[in-house]
């Protein structure tokens, strides 16, 4: 069964979804270039963890830098990071703006404190999987993503 986030103002379809898979969670994004599949790819991550992502002033603004040609790496990469940064700061990201070049991808996200008073968390998502991991050009010159992450 598919799991979808409440459409943007300026999307009718969200560009994600999630997907059950045996004991865990999968994630599909697609997207018309590799910027916005990622930046949907951290979002629907989020989507996972919290039910609601906070509204207002971000409590801070991260940057990042991911190094990698490999695209389908690069993603299992930016998700752990992200995966990381939850688990030891306890942070919620959104807004996220990404860019991707040859050798991987530099972005910036707001950081909201997870606060379990207020917010109720949907997953605990333990580790992003190499399992069905991909990232493809489609026919229409688009791109599409599927990850698997353990819960």
């Amino acid at each position: 069964m598919a799991e979808n986030r409440p459409a943007a103002k300026s999307r009718e379809v969200s560009p994600y979804e999630l997907f059950e898979h045996t004991a865990d969670l999968g994630l599909r994004v697609t997207a018309r270039d590799l910027g916005l599949l990622f930046r949907d790819a951290a979002e629907g991550l989020f989507a996972m963890i919290v039910e609601r992502i906070p509204k207002g002033d971000p409590a801070e603004r991260l940057e990042f830098r991911v190094e990698g040609r490999r695209l389908d790496w690069l993603l299992f990469d930016w998700l752990n990071e992200l995966l990381y940064v939850f688990e030891s700061r306890r942070l919620v990201l959104s807004l996220f703006e990404v860019e991707v070049d040859e050798d991987g991808l530099s972005a910036t996200a707001r950081a909201y404190p997870f606060d379990p008073r207020r917010q109720r968390a949907t997953h605990e998502v333990k580790a992003i999987t190499y399992h069905r991991l991909r990232v493809e050009r489609v026919d229409d010159g688009g791109w599409i993503a599927e990850v698997i992450v353990d819960i």
